[in-house]
């Protein structure tokens, strides 16, 4: 017998935005249902690419580290980066990408050296067998994410990511109290 997820259950999501407009009886319901809609949706590609990159033994945002170091060493960027700019790549905080930094060490994934013109900050490279994950495990996630985005035709794409730039740019002038 296949269980409702929460989401799916019709009786309880309507019990969910009755609450919610308790708290704001002005607020549009459509609102609320966006608001958890692309909650759900944002967790379940996250745990898509992570399933899309099992056979690395690495979580989804580990493997992301990596990527973003190939990328940068492969488009002549440069060889290594510092944790602040894989913070800011990943979207996390410095001391969950020290995290991700340690453990990919412990793994012989990257390597990390001082900084020849700080020795204050060290930078983080990517060791050969790093470099071999993301070459053997990047066309499968690809792969995952393009049969996730095939089920919109190009014109939807296309307008779905109009909208989503559009709530990127709110979203980050609310983040800088600009709204």
């Amino acid at each position: 017998m296949n269980k409702k997820s929460w989401h799916q259950d019709k009786d309880k999501r309507q019990k969910w935005m009755q609450f919610m407009q308790d708290f704001n009886p002005q607020i549009d319901p459509q609102t609320i249902r966006l608001m958890d809609e692309l909650g759900q949706i944002s967790r379940a590609i996250y745990q898509m690419g992570g399933q899309s990159v099992e056979g690395a033994k690495l979580s989804f945002a580990q493997y992301r580290v990596l990527m973003h170091l190939f990328f940068a060493e492969e488009m002549g960027e440069r060889a290594e980066l510092n944790p602040s700019e894989i913070s800011d790549r990943q979207g996390v905080s410095r001391n969950t990408t020290s995290t991700f930094i340690r453990s990919l060490e412990e793994e012989g994934l990257v390597e990390r050296r001082l900084d020849p013109h700080d020795r204050r900050r060290f930078n983080i490279s990517l060791t050969d067998a790093g470099r071999d994950v993301v070459r053997q495990h990047t066309r499968q996630h690809l792969e995952t994410i393009d049969r996730f985005f095939s089920v919109l035709g190009r014109d939807e794409r296309v307008d779905l990511l109009k909208m989503l730039q559009k709530l990127g740019v709110r979203a980050e002038a609310a983040n800088s109290g600009a709204c």
